[in-house]
């Protein structure tokens, strides 16, 4: 749900697989590229992390910053290993470096919420892999 074809690739992060100087061409690549030159877009994807009680968000629920709507929530759910509720949303570009004051609204209950900048499991690649 994150990932659709209305929002250009930096938008949602997408934008350093995107190789425009490759002799191959894709559809809507002059757009993107345009769009990434000129940091184009309404929106920008992020992560949060949830001050969940009884439910967690499943989508489609609003995501405000300090009081104003600032985008909606495109999934989310309890993150078992973190032990967190965790949502991912798209919020407007102009609030999207905002450090404080989120909160989404769950089942009409305004929950607080913090922006989540790196991965929540082994963000620091610690663990061995197989």
């Amino acid at each position: 749900r994150e990932y659709r074809p209305v929002n250009y690739p930096h938008e949602c992060g997408l934008d350093r697989f995107c190789h425009f100087g490759k002799g191959t061409n894709f559809i809507g690549q002059d757009a993107a590229k345009q769009a990434a030159e000129t940091d184009d877009g309404t929106y920008r994807l992020r992560s949060f992390v949830v001050t969940a009680h009884n439910a967690d968000v499943i989508g489609d629920e609003p995501i405000f910053c300090n009081g104003n709507i600032a985008g909606w929530v495109t999934s989310g759910g309890f993150a078992h290993h973190s032990g967190v509720s965790v949502a991912m949303g798209y919020v407007r570009k102009e609030y999207a470096d905002t450090e404080e004051g989120w909160t989404i609204e769950v089942l009409a209950e305004t929950l607080d919420a913090r922006l989540q900048k790196q991965p929540l499991f082994d963000s620091n690649m610690s663990r061995m892999r197989s």
